[in-house]
């Protein structure tokens, strides 16, 4: 070995980074098929009487950040019906300058005549988290689905704001193949000067999206308009897809406005319990 080699310093340490992955799939029967690679892994509670079959989604690693993959994979067999929920919100990490962004995927296919309902919780991004979070569907031309998200900017329990980093957020639905619905959410770098500008976010510290998607969702558009108040949200129907934003300055009471939304929507749609699944939602 040369001086020169000697003085050379080491290579970075690789940092240890998750791919977790998981897969359920749901027959007319309940359950028929499952997958889980840590850190995700799946639970499959009792549900109340007259729910639909129930997977708890859970990230056992505790959190994410920069390089760290999650993907979720559910499918809905023809005339079956599903609710899927996360255990607790997802937190995300401040993330190294070289390192890549945290990417989450979750992929819902839903077949003739079925019903699914993705209700996750909030997804806390802590200051300079690095995110790119994607939600594609994919119905039959009679299939339903009734899906929410959730974005909390910084931990304001602890006094903390979302002031930089990377927030790339996108949905596509699918109804027989054709894109119906494309939407992205795109923020990088300074999130303090363009996502609190006016023409931005303003003041929130939460901002949410619920869909429902059916054939009939126009006739829940006056009903939804009663869930939502403007300025901070608002509601829409087109091609068969019902829109409601939610933002709010305090994360908690956007939690409680979108639990409300949510729980109203899937009484009156689906004939469910207005109250989401106890086992994360009490």
């Amino acid at each position: 070995m040369t001086a020169q080699s000697a003085l050379r310093p080491p290579p970075p340490a690789r940092h240890q980074r998750v791919n977790g992955r998981a897969m359920v799939a749901f027959g007319p029967h309940g359950i028929r098929d499952m997958m889980q690679v840590a850190p995700a892994r799946l639970l499959f509670p009792d549900g109340r009487d007259g729910d639909f079959p129930l997977a708890v989604t859970v990230t056992t690693s505790g959190g994410l950040t920069g390089g760290d993959r999650l993907a979720l994979d559910i499918h809905v067999d023809p005339g079956a019906c599903a609710t899927i929920v996360p255990q607790a919100a997802e937190k995300l990490y401040r993330a190294l300058p070289e390192e890549e962004p945290t990417r989450i995927d979750t992929r819902i296919s839903i077949g003739a005549g079925a019903t699914c309902e993705w209700l996750a919780q909030e997804a806390i991004l802590f200051d300079r988290s690095r995110m790119r979070r994607s939600l594609e569907a994919d119905l039959a031309p009679d299939a339903r689905m009734l899906a929410m998200e959730m974005l909390v900017l910084g931990r304001s329990a602890m006094g903390e704001r979302y002031e930089n980093g990377l927030i790339h957020d996108s949905w596509r639905i699918r109804r027989n193949g054709r894109l119906v619905w494309a939407d992205a959410l795109h923020v990088e770098g300074d999130f303090a000067d363009q996502g609190r500008a006016p023409f931005g976010f303003g003041d929130a510290g939460a901002i949410a999206t619920l869909v429902y998607a059916g054939a009939d969702a126009a006739d829940y558009l006056d009903l939804a308009r009663t869930l939502v108040e403007a300025p901070t949200g608002g509601a829409t129907s087109f091609d068969g897809l019902l829109i409601l934003r939610m933002t709010r300055d305090d994360p908690q009471a956007l939690r409680k406005d979108v639990m409300r939304a949510a729980g109203v929507l899937r009484a009156a749609i689906f004939g469910l319990s207005p109250s989401m699944p106890t086992i994360c939602y009490c």
